[in-house]
């Protein structure tokens, strides 16, 4: 088993602000960076830690050192994001953008960056200080043009396979991503390698970590998006081995409601959930389809109770009461079929309106990439894959296992509950029929067990049961 380093227990006591111990964690993980005698670097960022922010200010301090980096993101929508952080922060700054040979293949706004190049050919972009592209159009790179330094991004949801194809074209990295969020997503079947030091289908981090296992690890100690109410849940029962806090405290945040509640549970729950950042709305116990009617329209009913309320949020940030919007507001599914349902009901609430997702997945599916398409600002519905990396101010979740038989791996997984419980900075609310710790409880782990895997992730059984059991207090029943 492999863990992340974290600070000294004497460091960590004396460092009581949040604000000092991220800044003392970000200056050790950039002076392991910059040591020329150090293979390659490893952190691990919880939701909201500035793992961004992390990439962008490492990648500026190894271009003013005069080394040249190539940025691997997962998805297109990644690099577009990096690239342009990277051009706001430093404007002078040349940052190449390598994408692919397809029309619309960037985001236009790229091209208001005087200093940022964009092409479809590596050769274009020679001498630049900075190129950023997919692991999938890096894999396209020919192994002799090689960069000195790499940062892999979002690296624990990269395969390993997809590493050793763009191996060559570096000597030394930064690998930064979240250990709770989803895994790394193989259509093809890798039970064959499973526990093996080569598995294709394992992440880029684990993979990194079995053939090297003394390089440098470190964490980001504090979470900038979690309130006090959720950090120590989503830390406890998803980062048992990188733990973290909440930056901020208990009074920092507040969300109320300027409209009078109706007496409803759907109010109810509201007004929980607005007090102690968190609300379970439980529907009657009962076997269901997946787009369960009931539970569908509950989450539908909380999210135009939440708007028709007119809510409010304060925060530290400290710009004043900020009304409660469409665009602050996401709800997040296990399946995309369940996702087109709330869509419907939401109607022009919801971004892109009616018909803007794609239905009818089936369990082992995966997406990645921005949601909704069309549309004007609303409220984003869409599965937890496509909400990872994304924040909003309240987030309403139908919980994987509601009205369900049986217990799948793909539902216990406990990346999908992680990105569902922590994309809020205020309030999360969560619809969920009755009788899942028995469920739980009824059926066993069925897939076989794989000697020499590790997770950095707990079991799907605690993890679902830790959620439950703090859920258990902010509990409104639907009659």
């Amino acid at each position: 088993m492999t863990a992340s380093v974290h600070l000294p227990r004497q460091a960590e006591a004396a460092v009581g602000d949040p604000g000092a111990a991220a800044a003392l964690a970000t200056e050790r993980i950039l002076a392991d960076t910059l040591d020329e005698s150090v293979p390659g670097v490893v952190v691990d960022s919880p939701p909201g830690a500035g793992k961004s922010t992390l990439v962008v200010r490492a990648a500026r301090e190894l271009a003013a050192a005069g080394r040249p980096l190539m940025v691997i993101a997962q998805t297109n929508a990644q690099v577009d994001d990096l690239v342009d952080r990277l051009a706001s922060a430093d404007p002078d700054l040349p940052v190449g953008r390598l994408h692919s040979s397809d029309a619309h293949a960037y985001d236009p706004a790229l091209d208001r960056h005087p200093a940022v190049r964009t092409s479809a050919k590596s050769a274009d972009l020679a001498g630049m200080d900075i190129v950023v592209s997919t692991a999938a159009k890096w894999a396209w790179v020919k192994p002799g043009e090689q960069w000195r330094c790499a940062i892999v991004d979002e690296a624990y949801q990269m395969r390993s396979d997809a590493l050793l194809a763009v191996a060559g074209l570096f000597e030394r990295a930064l690998f930064v991503g979240d250990p709770g969020q989803l895994d790394p997503f193989s259509q093809a079947d890798a039970t064959q390698w499973a526990g093996q030091a080569h598995d294709p289908a394992a992440s880029a981090v684990s993979t990194l970590l079995a053939h090297n296992p003394g390089l440098p690890q470190h964490r980001l100690p504090v979470s900038w998006r979690l309130p006090a109410s959720a950090a120590p849940l989503v830390s406890e029962a998803f980062y048992p081995y990188t733990p973290f806090r909440s930056g901020t405290g208990p009074g920092d945040r507040s969300l109320e409601f300027t409209g009078p509640a109706d007496g409803s549970a759907v109010d109810e729950v509201l007004d929980v959930a607005a007090a102690s950042g968190w609300g379970l709305l439980e529907l009657p116990a009962a076997r269901t389809p997946r787009t369960d009617p009931e539970a569908v329209a509950a989450v539908a009913a909380l999210v135009r109770r939440l708007l028709e309320r007119e809510g409010v949020t304060r925060s530290e940030r400290g710009d004043g009461p900020a009304p409660l919007t469409a665009d602050r507001v996401a709800v997040g599914t296990a399946h995309r079929d369940q996702a087109a349902a709330v869509r419907a009901a939401l109607g022009p609430l919801a971004e892109g309106g009616p018909g803007a997702g794609r239905s009818g997945d089936h369990e082992g599916d995966r997406e990645s990439g921005e949601s909704g398409e069309g549309g004007g600002p609303g409220v984003t519905v869409d599965t937890a894959n496509r909400l990872q990396g994304r924040e909003f101010d309240v987030t309403v979740m139908l919980h994987p296992l509601s009205g369900r038989p049986d217990a799948t791996e793909f539902h216990l997984e406990t990346g999908r509950l992680c990105v569902l419980t922590s994309r809020h900075r205020h309030a999360c609310l969560v619809v969920c029929r009755a009788g899942v710790p028995e469920l739980l409880d009824d059926h066993p782990a069925t897939e076989p067990a794989r000697l020499g895997t590790w997770s950095p992730a707990p079991d799907g059984w605690e993890a679902h049961q830790a959620v439950l059991a703090r859920l258990a207090g902010h509990t409104v029943r639907l009659r």
